[in-house]
């Protein structure tokens, strides 16, 4: 299959297909997602809580992003790959934005990034894609902002709330973000935002009017244990079938059984 563009998004929108997104970190994860028809592969900074297994999306490093994508994007033959400007790697000055957002292009291969924020970021998006560089946008519950927000809570349960939230999808359109991850708020701000904006919406804990949806694999997988989001769907609990595989594994070696003759040389 070909490689998805932004132009095959669009025609989605318009044509009122959903868009279909989920987070990779690496290789054969990368290698199912992609052979499942997904969309768009988003590398998400995320992968500091899911496979590094810190607090926060916070430590996580440019160069760390960018090793995890160049796997990603090895495996992706169809999807798209977006790949997260990890905190600080875009907020301090325009030009870094630009020259972090054009290392995911150059050394990882990736055909977008994502930013978190709002109006506040429009001049950021602006000066990304006049460089050639397509952005996603990222508004809501913006991870990066957790200690501003005084943890991970629903967004824009007030008015005034509710009405920042717009403002911010309209700015980020208007700067050019090709497209809008929103996250964590009520279905009905969901709707609204979906109504108003041109360019597709991709919605995480947003309700179901968005134009797409997106996971973190790790909890479509019930991999990840420390916590479980109200707007995930665990698809299967992995973690219970190899924690089993692993536990046979150990007794087999233990009582002598693995490996057996069809498992040796001769």
């Amino acid at each position: 299959m070909p490689k998805t563009t932004i132009l095959d998004i669009y025609k989605k929108k318009a044509e009122g297909r959903k868009i279909t997104m989920l987070t990779a970190y690496d290789f054969p994860t990368a290698q199912i997602v992609d052979q499942a028809g997904i969309d768009i592969i988003l590398v998400g900074d995320s992968l500091g809580m899911v496979v590094q297994g810190v607090s926060s999306t916070l430590p996580v490093t440019m160069d760390e992003m960018i090793y995890h994508t160049k796997m990603v994007s090895r495996a992706a033959q169809s999807a798209m790959v977006v790949a997260d400007l990890p905190f600080l790697s875009y907020q301090t000055h325009k030009a870094e934005a630009v020259l972090n957002s054009g290392r995911f292009l150059k050394e990882a291969n990736a055909e977008a990034v994502k930013l978190e924020g709002g109006s506040q970021m429009a001049d950021t998006i602006r000066a990304i894609v006049d460089a050639g560089i397509p952005v996603v946008a990222h508004i809501g519950l913006t991870p990066q902002y957790v200690h501003m927000l005084g943890g991970f809570k629903v967004q824009g349960r007030n008015e005034a709330a509710r009405e920042k939230i717009l403002a911010d999808a309209r700015a980020v359109q208007d700067a050019g973000a090709f497209s809008v991850v929103v996250e964590g708020v009520p279905a009905s701000l969901g709707s609204e935002i979906h109504r108003e904006l041109r360019i597709p919406t991709i919605g995480i804990g947003a309700g179901p009017d968005c134009d797409g949806q997106v996971l973190v694999i790790h909890d479509l997988l019930g991999l990840f244990e420390r916590f479980t989001p109200k707007f995930v769907k665990k698809y299967v609990n992995l973690r219970e079938h190899a924690l089993k595989a692993v536990k046979e594994y150990k007794q087999d070696v233990e009582d002598g059984t693995f490996p057996s003759e069809e498992h040796s040389f001769k």
